[in-house]
Parts: structure tokens; C-alpha cells; sequence
């Protein structure tokens, strides 16, 4: 699962990103954004078909207790809160990485993951409007570990290929075929 990932500010695409933030409709907004380590409720960047954006991480839960900020790949169509989403409101999430914790005995150890020489990898997930929010909320759809992740923690996120970034972004687009185009092949480090 995917409880916390990083954007690097000193990243060439990650200056774009914010500029074209800044010229949309929330670039009013550009003091709420988080860079560094993103927590879930923080807001982030987000790619959506209609362009680079705000929003805040996790869906409000049904009973209004708390946020669901993961969504299982395998079962998404299945669920009630991610079934519009999934059909109409796919967003990536670009990241320089993203953290997991691996048990050994009672502790935990914290481990930065990336793909390998560094770069922007970007995580598939879905958004929606709600309620009285002032920016849509956003979750992170997860899958099984690659092989290489396992034994840190058996979930990992969906991360896509450039070449099935534009097919998961579009509302026409194939999402299944998208979603098993997914990478592994990540490295990683304790930090």
C-alpha cells in the first residue's frame, strides 16, 4: 500500500508542473501544495485528461469517519466509491518515489522506492468531488508487489508507463488494459 510517497521540488517536471498549475483554475491555491514527503489529506499535484491540477489525498469515508486514501486495482470496478471514478475520473499522481515499511521483528523500517537512475514515476489513481470540498480528494490505486518490493510489503502502487499514461488518463481509454501495463522493476533504499 502506498501511505506516503515524495516529489522532489528540484525536479525539472516538477517546476512545469507547477506552472501550469499556476495558470489553471486552482493556481490561487499553490500555498496549500505540499512538495517533499505528501501525506494522505495533504494537497498535490495531479495529472488528470483535463490538464495539470489540485487535490487533496483521500476520499471521505461513507460514514464520515476518516479518509480511504488506497484503492485495490483488482477490485475497484466491484466497489460502490471508486465504480465512477474508475469509468469517468483517472488521474495520475507524479512522484520522485514513494515510501513502505518493512517489519522485521517489532520494527518497522522505512524505505524510499523509485525507479531505477531517479526520475518522475507516476502512480494511477482516481478522483472525485465532494461535498462542500474546496478541491476534489484523490486515491492511489495499489497491486500486488513486484517481485523485487515483496519483501518489504506484499501492496505496492500501480505505476504506469509513459506509453499507458495517455490511455488511462482519457475517459475512452482501455483502464484494464492500462492497469496491466504497469512497471516494476523499482529499486529502493532504506532511509
Amino acid at each position: 500500500m502506498c501511505g506516503r510517497y515524495y516529489i522532489d521540488e528540484d525536479d525539472k517536471a516538477v517546476s512545469e508542473l507547477i506552472a501550469k498549475i499556476a495558470t489553471g483554475p486552482e493556481g490561487d491555491r499553490l500555498l496549500d501544495m505540499k512538495l517533499g514527503e505528501i501525506y494522505p489529506t495533504n494537497t498535490a499535484p495531479v495529472l488528470c485528461a483535463g490538464g495539470a491540477r489540485l487535490m487533496q489525498w483521500g476520499f471521505s469515508r461513507y460514514d464520515g469517519n476518516g479518509k480511504v486514501i488506497n484503492a485495490r486495482s483488482e477490485t475497484a470496478m466491484e466497489k460502490p466509491m471508486f465504480q465512477g471514478s474508475l469509468r469517468e475520473r483517472r488521474c495520475l499522481l507524479p512522484a520522485s518515489g514513494y515510501y513502505e515499511w518493512q517489519r522485521i521483528g517489532k520494527e518497522k523500517r522505512k524505505h524510499a522506492i523509485f525507479m531505477p537512475g531517479g526520475g518522475m514515476l507516476y502512480m494511477a489513481g482516481l478522483f472525485r468531488l465532494e461535498k462542500n470540498a474546496p478541491l476534489p480528494a484523490f486515491v492511489i490505486l495499489t497491486r500486488d508487489a513486484a517481485p523485487e518490493i515483496t519483501k518489504i510489503h506484499d501492496r505496492m502502487p500501480v505505476i504506469l508507463p509513459p506509453e499507458a499514461q495517455a490511455q488511462w488518463l482519457s475517459p475512452s481509454g482501455d483502464a484494464r488494459a492500462a492497469l496491466e501495463a504497469a512497471v516494476g522493476g523499482l529499486q529502493y533504499r532504506a532511509v
